[in-house]
């Protein structure tokens, strides 16, 4: 059988991955992926086998993702685990931006005033008590936090919240609540929250120990770095 010119085919533990190239026409590649998946040898065996399927820097539509389906769903052989693409559309980029980028605010939020971002917020100020801050990703204060906090608002469980001074009348990280102790009322300096590692509670710990627990915060300092 001549070689495939289209797809490069890799086997693994796990079953087959199917690298497509990404410059040929797409019905081109539903060609030969249909000679692919009707070769004997590949079907001989009657068990399921899954496949990962690589676009490269293809984007699919939903009617062309419906039909590679289709192609590899009439051989009941094959399993789709994942279709895996480098391409994203615009407004997906857009919004990734958006949700990662940081918002600087430098005010103080005072009772009864509400400030919310997309993305993390870095806020250079007081939350005074009944002020109330809210972001997508993680807060950082420069200041007293004494209000409401609530970071990862759309589900964001490793988003934290960190404050110069922590004295908050409640603390909120995706769907979990944390309130203070009336022992802590007083405050605390250089802390921040964030949910532990059952993801079931907020604990409060020294701001140096996130170095530990969310590495990802990096990207938050190399964007404070480059602009």
């Amino acid at each position: 059988m001549a070689a495939n010119r289209y797809i490069t085919i890799k086997g693994t533990r796990d079953g087959l991955t199917l690298f497509m190239n990404d410059q040929c026409a797409f019905d081109d590649l539903l060609q030969e992926l249909e000679n692919i998946i009707s070769t004997k040898h590949l079907v001989e065996d009657e068990q399921s086998i899954r496949i990962k399927i690589k676009l490269g820097n293809r984007y699919l539509d939903d009617q062309q993702e419906e039909k590679l389906r289709e192609l590899i769903d009439k051989q009941n052989t094959f399993i789709i685990e994942q279709i895996e693409s480098d391409v994203i559309l615009k407004e997906t980029a857009l919004q990734w931006k958006e949700e990662t980028e940081i918002e600087l605010h430098n005010k103080i939020v005072r009772s009864g005033q509400i400030l919310k971002v997309t993305g993390d917020l870095l806020l250079v100020g007081d939350v005074n008590p009944g002020g109330k801050v809210m972001a997508s990703g993680n807060i950082f204060i420069v200041g007293h936090l004494r209000g409401i906090a609530h970071a990862g608002v759309h589900g964001n469980d490793k988003a934290v919240i960190a404050a110069s001074y922590m004295a908050p009348s409640q603390l909120r990280i995706a769907d979990i609540i944390s309130r203070p102790p009336d022992q802590e009322k007083d405050g605390v300096h250089m802390e921040c929250g964030f949910i532990d590692s059952t993801g079931k509670q907020i604990i409060m710990d020294r701001i140096n120990v996130l170095a530990k627990n969310r590495f990802d915060l990096n990207a938050f300092e190399r964007r404070i770095i480059n602009g």
